[in-house]
């Protein structure tokens, strides 16, 4: 299928995988750019995926409708943020608690873990079926049960998402490009799920 668009447009395969990589990495800066009024992340995850996707399908679309798809998400999206930071809150006081030695901390901790890590799945499955017209409560109920009935692709959105903290961790500056091949992850993951 890629061949086929490719010779549509006369590029060769090769220019057009390259040509999506560099979309991935340029809508992951857009995804961080978007996301510093710190409730807009989920927002701009949604966009971020939406804009892939109409890349992929050689539809138009730039930064005027990543603006325009962020304005539209953030609508319902910033509860879910508000909820995202929430949870890391949470996590951050278990973790104090496990250090301070506290019993069956561990297991607790591991818990939450687990649980942050399947709430962010979540929220990137979510994001990655949003439309302007789709409530974010249907979504991430659609989302929490897909990410339990696909543990592959939980464990690949995870895999992604330990890549961005690893570079974050390594090379601060290469975590904000590497967020858009995450996105383009969750597209491909719930990809596989679409009704044909």
């Amino acid at each position: 299928m890629v061949q086929a668009r490719a010779r549509v447009r006369g590029e060769s395969v090769l220019a057009e995988r390259f040509a999506l990589f560099a979309e991935c990495l340029l809508t992951g800066v857009w995804i961080a750019v978007a996301s510093l009024g710190v409730l807009t992340w989920p927002a701009a995850l949604a966009a971020g995926t939406r804009h892939l996707r109409r890349r992929a399908a050689h539809r138009a679309g730039g930064a005027r409708e990543f603006t325009a798809d962020v304005r539209d998400a953030v609508r319902g999206g910033w509860a879910v943020g508000l909820a995202g930071w929430a949870a890391l809150g949470l996590a951050w006081f278990d973790v104090r608690a496990v250090r301070a030695g506290l019993p069956g901390g561990p297991l607790i901790g591991a818990v939450v873990l687990v649980a942050l890590l399947g709430f962010a799945v979540a929220v990137l499955r979510a994001a990655a079926r949003w439309t302007p017209d789709a409530r974010w409560r249907t979504l991430l109920a659609a989302a929490g049960r897909r990410t339990v009935l696909d543990p592959a692709g939980s464990l690949l959105l995870v895999a992604g998402l330990a890549v961005v903290g690893c570079s974050g961790w390594f090379v601060a500056p290469l975590a904000i490009p590497v967020l858009g091949a995450v996105a383009a992850a969750a597209v491909a993951v719930e990809e596989r799920h679409r009704p044909c």
